[in-house]
């Protein structure tokens, strides 16, 4: 026990001294850092950037802008009415056509189970109560079937001629689109080009600064007319696709319905 108090009193010797020395160390620092004056760092000098990396890029929509104002308004505003009127006629084709869309192998399944369980009568019903250009057909064929196979399928091309030109309803307007606005182009690009070589008569000499303003207004609406021209044909090109589509759909779809009511009527259900 004495050894251990011994042990005990020995670090206490050798530790105090040092912990003592080393707070004494701490305030002397802390006292020199109070006392030690801050120097102030000079402000640092604006930074001198140039003027285009500083100035916003411009959005999309801006340039266009800026653009349809140089181009001068008179000569481009005719050019963005064929957009704007071509566009809303390809919009509303193409939500038309994709509402005419039908699943054919579905309605000629639900139509031969209505021929065997409740005869035309049915059949009808069912094809009235689809939406598109084929049960618009089978309702037609169906109407006829009384009258026997060879009217049946009479009644389904002739009614088949009236829903293809029903689908291709609004593509003139399109394509008359497609082909004013190039025109509407050119006849800026002419009529600017006529505006820089008056100037030029009445200057008396050639010099960029007088065919500048005229040539830039002739190839800003030759690019806008050929912009416009290639927007719409795009989706000229996608609806004609899409009406050759649904015109195959109709004439199978046609055919496969004089099969089943053939089997219908020998059947005799």
């Amino acid at each position: 026990m004495r050894k251990l108090i011994a042990l005990f009193m020995l670090a206490g010797i050798l530790f105090v001294p040092a912990f003592a020395n080393a707070q004494e160390a701490a305030a002397d620092s802390a006292a020199q850092e109070e006392t030690t004056p801050v120097v102030e760092e000079p402000a640092a000098s604006p930074a001198i950037v140039d003027d285009e990396i500083v100035a916003e890029e411009q959005s999309f929509h801006q340039v266009v802008k800026e653009k349809f104002i140089e181009g001068d308004p008179l000569y481009m505003t005719p050019v963005l009415i064929c957009l704007i009127l071509g566009l809303a006629v390809a919009l509303e084709r193409i939500i038309t056509l994709n509402l005419s869309t039908t699943n054919t192998k579905k309605l000629l399944a639900k139509v031969e189970d209505a021929l065997t369980s409740g005869g035309v009568e049915a059949a009808k019903d069912v094809t009235k109560n689809t939406k598109g250009p084929v049960a618009s057909i089978f309702t037609q064929g169906l109407m006829r079937y009384s009258e026997g196979i060879e009217m049946v399928e009479k009644s389904i091309i002739a009614y088949g001629s009236v829903e293809m030109g029903r689908l291709e309803k609004g593509l003139v307007w399109i394509s008359l689109f497609i082909s004013l606005a190039p025109m509407l182009g050119f006849m800026g690009t002419v009529i600017g080009m006529i505006g820089a070589f008056d100037s030029i008569e009445a200057a008396g000499d050639i010099s960029p600064s007088l065919v500048a303003g005229g040539i830039k207004i002739a190839l800003l609406t030759t690019v806008a007319g050929l912009i416009v021209a290639i927007i719409l044909q795009l989706f000229y090109n996608y609806l004609v696709s899409k009406i050759d589509s649904l015109v195959n759909d109709m004439e199978d779809a046609s055919i496969s319905l004089v099969d089943v009511l053939v089997k219908h009527k020998l059947t005799g259900k």
